[in-house]
């Protein structure tokens, strides 16, 4: 009995590990998918961009907040806190069209209790993992 208890506990495993990998490869996919039909920049191209977008405030139209699909975007922002400590509510605005990366950029409404809410820009087809706030935030680790 044990021993069936174990096998299932490793083929669970086993298949969850599978289904992590599996989205994984579509969210990198969609990402794929963007720069086959001709969308983004690649390489050199797309690091000198990031370079100079830098002489713009995090999470601007000009330097969007660079992650990795959906899921990549609301970590980030339930990540953030606002001055108070409290972490802001967010909703998605709709993509605003081309960025400065040549992807599609997603504008969010991000507001801290009894604030205005604040435009973030947040681009989605790269790796992700951003670590810095936008300005008027801070951020807490993953």
């Amino acid at each position: 009995m044990k021993s069936m208890i174990r096998m299932m506990l490793v083929t669970g495993a086993a298949a969850m590990s599978i289904g992590a990998a599996q989205a994984q490869a579509r969210e990198n996919g969609a990402r794929d998918m963007m720069l086959e039909l001709g969308g983004g920049m690649r390489g050199e191209a797309l690091e000198a961009a990031i370079k100079e977008a830098e002489a713009y405030p995090l999470g601007s139209k000009e330097n969007p907040v660079r992650e990795n699909q959906p899921r990549g975007q609301w970590a980030y922002l339930r990540r953030l806190r606002c001055a108070s400590g409290e972490a802001p509510s967010f909703n998605r605005a709709g993509n605003v069209g081309e960025g400065p990366f040549g992807f599609i950029v997603d504008l969010y409404k991000v507001t801290c209790p009894g604030q205005a809410p604040v435009d973030i820009y947040i681009d989605m087809y790269h790796d992700g993992g951003e670590t810095r706030p936008v300005p008027g935030f801070t951020i807490v680790e993953k």
